[in-house]
């Protein structure tokens, strides 16, 4: 197959969606978890996680464009905090169902069976089931006007994870803990390691 600017234009607009996104590869599968200012819990899967920078300790969060109700976002830039949470691959059918529109007001948690929990007086809710829960405070976000997509970047709060996960030299064994990886809108797969190499010099 050969395809160039011309003929993805041409793409049936569903086949094109999927064809794009899930050849942009294996991403980590996150849980993001917000609260709105009403109070009613939300949780929502997204594989956009981006790692931007260890000091200051930064990730990013791709949204898609905010030309419908978008309760994540909306909740993320009224309360400025959520949270990300890496759920066990056994999990995968209750972490795509969290992608379905429920009405404003219904807590996805609730839905599809997650456990909210709270941490250091933290606003946004954890998954309780999760194996590695992040808490993040939104900086800013910058509208990407090609596309109406919204990059939010985070500043990392709480961290929360198995000691045995964390390596000598600090490296998260997320493949231990069989965390959840998706590729593309509703396809999901388990990591396995390979191995690790040194650090690459001439």
């Amino acid at each position: 197959m050969k395809i160039d600017t011309a003929a993805l234009e041409q793409l049936e607009t569903r086949y094109r969606t999927a064809f794009i996104n899930s050849l942009a590869g294996f991403r980590q599968a996150v849980l993001v978890g917000t609260k709105s200012e009403s109070s009613t819990e939300n949780l929502a899967i997204f594989n956009s996680v981006i790692h931007l920078g260890a000091n200051p300790a930064l990730l990013g969060l791709l949204s898609r464009p905010h030309t419908v109700p978008r309760d994540t976002l909306e909740n993320m830039l009224a309360t400025t905090f959520y949270t990300l949470n890496y759920v066990a691959a056994t999990h995968y059918k209750a972490a795509h169902q969290t992608s379905a529109r429920y009405d404003k007001g219904v807590s996805e948690f609730e839905q599809v069976g997650f456990t909210p929990e709270y941490h250091d007086d933290f606003y946004a809710p954890y998954v309780q089931e999760a194996v590695v829960q992040i808490g993040i405070k939104l900086e800013t976000h910058i509208p990407i006007p090609l596309n109406g997509t919204v990059l939010l970047v985070g500043s990392i709060q709480h961290i929360r994870l198995a000691d045995d996960l964390v390596g000598a030299d600090g490296f998260v064994h997320l493949s231990d803990a069989d965390v959840l990886v998706s590729q593309g809108l509703d396809a999901y797969f388990r990591a396995s390691a390979i191995g690790r190499l040194p650090y690459a010099k001439p």
